[in-house]
Formats: C-alpha cells, sequence, structure tokens
C-alpha cells in the first residue's frame, strides 16, 4: 500500500533541496498569466539528478500497478511530462507516447505522437498541475484519438481550487506524488520559512488573485 503521505512530504524536501521549488512570501514570483506566486516550481531540474529522478518514477509506477493495472500506455505531456513518461514506462515495460500541446502544422499534423491505439487504456504523465488546462486537453486528446484517458498522474500540485474543479468538471482523474500544502509542512519542520508567514502562504491557495496587491 502506498504512503502517499510519506511520498509526498519525501518528494517534496527533494523538490527543495534541489532547488526545483522555492517559496517566496514577501517577494512573490509572476507568472505569465500576470498572477502573483509565493512559490516557483520548475519539475525540469529532477531530470539532472538520477536519485530523486528514479523516485519519482518509482512512485508513479507504483500508483499505476497499485491503481490501474489494466494500463496499456504511458502518455508524457510535451514537454515537461516527456521524461518522467519514459521512465515510468521503462520500469513498467510499457509502450509510450506523448501528447503536444495542439496538433503539428506541418507533416501529418500528429498531436499524439507514438503510437495510442483505439480502445487502449492511457496513463498521462504531467510535471506539474497549475489551472489544470493543458494537462486537461492532453487526458481529452487521448479520448478523441479514440482511447480510454485513466487519469494524469503528476509530480506536484499548486492545490487551487479552480484545478480541483476543472479536472471534476471533465470527469479526469488526478493524482500527485507531492503538493503545495506538503510543501510547507516541510518548509516550516526544516525552519527554511518562518511560521508568521504560514497565513500568507495559506491565503494565495485559497484566493491567488489577491495576492500580492
Amino acid at each position: 500500500m502506498i504512503n502517499n503521505e510519506q511520498i509526498a512530504k519525501e518528494i517534496a524536501g527533494r523538490l527543495l533541496d534541489i532547488g526545483a521549488v522555492a517559496l517566496r512570501p514577501h517577494q512573490p514570483f509572476t507568472w505569465t498569466s500576470g498572477i502573483k506566486s509565493p512559490i516557483y516550481c520548475d519539475n525540469r531540474l529532477t531530470m539532472s539528478y538520477p536519485d530523486i529522478r528514479d523516485l519519482i518514477a518509482e512512485s508513479f509506477a507504483a500508483i499505476v500497478r497499485e491503481s490501474y493495472p489494466e494500463t496499456e500506455v504511458i502518455a508524457g505531456t510535451a514537454t515537461a511530462g516527456i521524461p518522467h513518461a519514459a521512465f515510468v514506462a521503462q520500469k513498467l515495460g510499457l509502450p509510450m507516447a506523448y501528447i503536444r500541446d495542439k496538433a503539428k502544422g506541418h507533416g501529418k499534423e500528429n498531436q499524439i505522437e507514438g503510437l495510442i491505439r483505439t480502445g487502449q487504456k492511457v496513463i498521462v504523465i504531467e510535471d506539474l498541475i497549475s489551472t489544470g488546462g493543458s494537462s486537461i486537453k492532453a487526458a481529452q486528446a487521448v479520448r478523441e484519438a479514440g482511447a480510454d484517458a485513466l487519469g494524469v498522474l503528476a509530480i506536484f500540485s499548486y492545490q487551487l481550487d479552480k484545478a480541483v474543479q476543472a479536472f471534476a468538471d471533465a470527469g479526469i482523474p488526478l493524482r500527485t506524488l507531492s503538493n503545495y500544502g506538503a510543501l510547507i509542512d516541510v518548509a516550516v519542520e526544516r525552519g527554511e520559512i518562518q511560521s508568521e508567514d504560514l497565513a500568507l502562504l495559506k491565503s494565495w491557495r485559497e484566493d491567488p488573485g489577491s495576492f500580492g496587491k
């Protein structure tokens, strides 16, 4: 049985160790959308650390074995989900594909690269869940190809209500290895953020649009 809380805290700690996530409650980052955020996450860094990328891959593989044993294909989202999908597919001995955000404008104009056959059961691998839009779009592309998108697995989630609602509305299950809450808990335990900043950090998750104003 997978210990979700233990894995969430272990991976959160590892992401902090390598600087893949950073917390700045008083000097917020600015997202492309203009949203001010006290957290920045770049899981691409995990590719450069073999022990961490293997922990992530094995944790994903354990979820597939336990909860989705009928999986026939592992599909990564372009671009950040591709390497992790490859690692997981290799561990499970399954075919791997990847999904672009939109179809190419040339050649065969594929949105899905690799082979996903009609009726196959597919798990989509993503690196990060913010609003959930791109991951849901990838899962829907699998469905439009005639396959069955069993769910999305991601390394980390900001746990925004908008994303939770979006996945529920789309009818797509979501599982993440770690999340914003686990990260804050680990950061507090390590003394990397002050206890008085907790309310500020929690307020962002509840209302991202008002943060930093």
